[in-house]
């Protein structure tokens, strides 16, 4: 077990290392290792400005995104639910847009977050009948895959408003890039993360007393709605932040959860949020250097090399729930 536990960290770091290697110039580790401590020559110039800050802001956004997917699958138990199949992330996408569209001066994490906050309670709302929300989960990621239908569409009528630049450049950022990242959106990334995951680790306990029902919940002194809502609006927030330096990275959230629990062999609520971060970080990074590497002379947007990763696993993953009955 604790065998297994160790993989997650070491594929981290080597996924670190071969983005830092990897790109239009090949570099060896002795060479970004001269850079570090030297801070001269190609090795230095890699990690101070071409590839240093793409792959941490890569690792940042993966790592919120994959929390914030397995949050929604533990809530729903359904491997189908994540921010971006319900919606949340084009919510938090169109919200960036839209300030950009219309000059609203505000910073990007601040309008990520109310626009996916805003698809939330959309969904939320849209699942009412008779004064209560829907039970199912199916149900509520349907929903979402409307709401999500109508955010991208808004976001597309808004880019054809742009000029030119902006409008390629917030079409490129819809699919999800990390081209002309900076150690900022780094920074921002990994210190928003790093303070929501902490208030995520304060609710592990309720997400745990919450797998057992809402009946026997309330029964050990917890308030299931509010444990609820309050999970809901970590993971998407947790969302937002990874939306606003990398934009809605496709596939990330529903992946990164059940890949971790199978590779990290763990089962309790913690830990496979720990291995579903570390795993987003870890499927983020990888495609990215995929995107900045498959074409001499194209970085392509990393969102488009998650698309196809993701593309297989949704459809095997529908399969499967098919033949299940849950479909």
């Amino acid at each position: 077990m604790k065998s297994s536990i160790l993989v997650l960290p070491v594929l981290l770091l080597g996924a670190v290392l071969l983005s830092l290697m990897i790109g239009q110039v090949v570099l060896s580790p002795l060479q970004l290792w001269t850079g570090l401590w030297s801070g001269t020559g190609p090795g230095a110039l890699t990690l101070r400005v071409l590839r240093g800050p793409a792959t941490f802001t890569a690792a940042g956004a993966g790592a919120v995104l994959g929390a914030a997917g397995t949050i929604f699958q533990i809530l729903l138990r359904n491997p189908l639910a994540a921010p971006d199949v319900m919606g949340f992330m084009s919510g938090a996408g169109l919200a960036v847009v839209a300030g950009v569209a219309f000059g609203i001066s505000l910073p990007l994490p601040l309008l990520s977050a109310a626009g996916g906050l805003t698809a939330a309670v959309a969904v939320a709302l849209l699942s009412v009948r008779r004064g209560a929300v829907m039970q199912s989960s199916l149900t509520l990621i349907l929903v979402g895959i409307g709401v999500s239908f109508l955010a991208s569409a808004a976001s597309s009528f808004l880019i054809t408003r742009m000029p030119p630049q902006e409008a390629a450049d917030a079409q490129r950022w819809l699919v999800g890039s990390l081209a002309a990242r900076s150690w900022q959106h780094a920074a921002q990334v990994c210190g928003l993360g790093a303070l929501l995951l902490l208030v995520l680790a304060l609710q592990v306990r309720a997400l745990k007393v919450l797998e057992l029902g809402d009946e026997l919940a309330a029964g050990l002194g917890l308030r299931p709605g509010r444990a609820r809502n309050g999970l809901i609006g970590t993971g998407v927030l947790l969302a937002a932040a990874g939306v606003a330096v990398a934009g809605p990275v496709p596939f990330v959230a529903m992946m990164a959860g059940p890949l971790g629990m199978r590779i990290a062999k763990v089962t309790a609520p913690g830990a496979r949020l720990c291995a579903a971060a570390m795993t987003g970080a870890v499927v983020t990074i990888l495609a990215d250097v995929v995107a900045r590497s498959i074409v001499p002379g194209v970085q392509l947007p990393v969102g488009v090399m998650t698309g196809i990763m993701g593309a297989p696993y949704l459809l095997w993953l529908l399969s499967k729930e098919a033949e299940a009955g849950e479909l």
